[in-house]
């Protein structure tokens, strides 16, 4: 497994992650026992970076993680996770009192004294502009309370605001072969102030799976079936904000393209991304220990070459600069 160091935290970490939203149960049901399971798999496989919020089943996510690395003293896994979306979506939510009390909760649920990353869970724009938001992170990190603290966004402008502020660590992303605004900007931005830059729905909610045809079908529990047109929260969390139908059609030329290499599409789209400049770690979320150990294996593939990026970003302009570029 590949590593690199998660911007200003000075932490190393494996360049495949595993996103943990998928254990709160957001995306169908998952027992205890599964989700230990998926766990213990991407450990095995050498992933050391886990990525969670506190909102995720409740908490649920936070304390499977929490209970897992109390039976497994011997792994070393960084955890990051995420608050501000307990309460409604207005700027003077993210308070100082609202901060202490989200961040006694992950304490409680992850079981730990000082929480290793916490990251702003994409708040209102405004949020990223407010000077006494950072000074109340920054008391937070004085006390103890967490190590660092990063930002989670949904646009590129937010990403730039952030990575601005001195004491962010770490900057997490929409980042995948279907959203590709961020290498524009933002990754250039990230490389210049030292700011980990951290790859969510790297595989644009399975669509890069090369699994999904039109007609398929999700648990009416999943967010790919309840916030397929963003009514629940931002349409970019799911299928990368691209249309279902069109992304599928997308997702068979990626297949196509990975083929080529021997891989299969959801190595290619992992390796393809922990392989840019200035991508710290990705984070694939996995329901089953077989899913877990698939991702963590394009954490050891081989350079895929310019000529892969090229064809990626040809598809990406082709199917969906249009449509997205323009929104996030």
């Amino acid at each position: 497994m590949k590593t690199s160091t998660l911007g200003r935290t000075g932490s190393t970490v494996s360049a495949i992650g595993l996103g943990t939203w998928q254990l709160g149960a957001d995306w169908g049901d998952v027992s205890e026992a599964d989700a230990h399971a998926v766990l213990d798999a991407a450990v095995e496989s050498g992933v050391t970076m886990f990525d969670t919020a506190d909102v995720y089943g409740d908490g649920r996510s936070e304390q499977l993680i929490g209970q897992y690395l109390r039976e497994r003293p011997d792994a070393r896994v960084f955890v990051a996770t995420k608050m501000g979306r307990r309460l409604p979506q207005v700027p003077e939510n993210y308070s100082t009192e609202n901060f202490r009390a989200w961040n006694e909760r992950s304490l409680k649920n992850l079981g730990v004294e000082t929480l290793d990353l916490v990251q702003l869970h994409c708040p209102p724009t405004p949020v990223y502009s407010i000077d006494r938001v950072y000074d109340d992170l920054d008391q937070l990190v004085a006390e103890g309370k967490i190590r660092h603290y990063g930002v989670s966004v949904e646009t590129s402008a937010e990403a730039l605001t952030a990575i601005a502020r001195p004491n962010v660590a770490s900057v997490q992303i929409v980042l995948n072969a279907f959203r590709l605004k961020p290498l524009d900007e933002v990754l250039p931005a990230a490389i210049a102030a030292g700011v980990g830059i951290i790859a969510r729905v790297p595989l644009a909610s399975g669509l890069l799976s090369g699994k999904y045809a039109k007609d398929t079908t999700f648990a009416e529990n999943d967010h790919r079936t309840y916030n397929r047109d963003g009514s629940h929260f931002d349409q970019g969390e799911t299928f990368a904000g691209v249309d279902f139908e069109t992304g599928v059609e997308a997702a068979q030329e990626f297949a196509s393209l990975a083929a080529e290499h021997d891989l299969a599409p959801a190595t290619a789209a992992l390796a393809w991304l922990a392989q840019l400049p200035g991508v710290s770690c990705v984070i694939p979320g996995a329901r089953s220990p077989e899913q877990a150990r698939a991702n963590a294996a394009a954490g050891e593939v081989a350079d895929l070459g310019p000529e892969f990026h090229a064809r990626v970003v040809e598809l990406y302009d082709r199917r969906f600069r249009a449509a997205v570029h323009e929104r996030w």
